[in-house]
């Protein structure tokens, strides 16, 4: 599902420590060199570079990226080069000293929805070691985002959940019924129950139940919420997606970011450098299937320079 493509024999990491040096020394920067290493190690080999650097040169790769690069492309492969948990962690910090639009609270279901229970966990940490508070604490002092979506926020970010495949069915079904009466039928999404399942169960538990609500009561979850016209209802479908169909969001993200007058760049960004080592060949298909085109050739008609580059050695090969 990933898309980097790591090339073969792979050199030691002080061999790519020493190319990127070399690629940052003198009157001018081989951006083409920095994108042919770190665009094609994964989120781990990024990890040991960036160790090896430090080690060898006492200094942070991150800091001399920063001072060598500018605008999209500094932004991209900094991102990139930066440990994921640390990146979310830092995205999230971002998205609360905004104005809380929806672009803003993807930043936070994307953070703890997207990945693994113990991604959400490493990000936790990682904010408050570089911070010095508590995520959960943060997010619900925020005055970034209004209630009830600052309650499914502050749910969200401080859930752990189990990370086993197995399935209770005849939960599934109570608490597909359970999502029925208040999302289909009450029309209040924001219920507590909803909260609860949404926020609790594991990500198989859960797909599990969205399967029984459709099958018992004859629409998909996300349409339904849909019905539901607020921004609460809007962020919850994200939610959704990102617990149990994470390529439907990011393929929806990266379509958004392109369409329009500009180029968003920071959605644009955060999408493909975040799922490159995940799920980028999924998202390639679902953004196929629901827009007939491809994501290569939407960036290729909205980005330009070194930052198309990366991005597309990211998004990886397509027919």
């Amino acid at each position: 599902m990933s898309t980097i493509a790591v090339p073969t024999p792979l050199p030691s990491p002080a061999a790519d420590a020493e190319s990127l040096r070399n690629a940052m020394q003198g009157w001018g920067t081989d951006e083409k060199a920095l994108i042919e290493i770190l665009g094609r190690r994964t989120a781990a080999q990024r990890a040991e570079i960036r160790r090896a650097y430090a080690s060898v040169y006492k200094e942070s790769l991150l800091t001399r990226l920063d001072s060598e690069l500018s605008s999209h492309f500094q932004k991209a492969m900094i991102l990139l080069t930066t440990d994921p948990a640390e990146r979310d962690a830092k995205l999230v910090r971002e998205a609360l000293g905004r104005r809380g639009d929806d672009r803003d609270a993807w930043v936070l279901i994307e953070a703890s929805c997207a990945n693994t229970p113990d991604h959400l966990i490493a990000v936790r940490r990682a904010y408050r070691s570089l911070f010095g508070c508590s995520l959960e604490e943060d997010v619900a002092a925020s005055s970034a985002f209004q209630q009830p979506l600052r309650m499914l926020l502050v749910s969200l970010v401080r859930s752990y959940r189990c990370a086993e495949e197995g399935v209770d069915v005849d939960l599934a079904s109570l608490e597909a019924t359970q999502l029925a009466e208040a999302i289909w039928r009450k029309k209040q999404p924001h219920a507590g129950e909803v909260l609860r399942i949404v926020s609790t169960r594991s990500k198989s538990q859960l797909a599990a139940t969205f399967q029984c609500y459709k099958k018992e009561h004859g629409s998909d979850i996300e349409q339904d919420i849909n019905n539901c016209s607020s921004q609460f209802a809007r962020m919850l479908k994200i939610a959704v997606w990102c617990l149990t169909s994470p390529q439907k969001h990011f393929a929806e993200a990266i379509r958004y970011s392109i369409l329009g007058l500009g180029t968003d760049e920071d959605v644009l960004t955060r999408a493909i450098v975040s799922r490159a080592d995940i799920d980028m060949k999924n998202i390639k298909e679902e953004y196929k299937v629901r827009f007939k085109t491809t994501v290569t050739k939407d960036v290729v008609g909205d980005c330009s320079g070194y930052y198309l580059d990366i991005l597309l050695a990211l998004v990886g090969s397509e027919d």
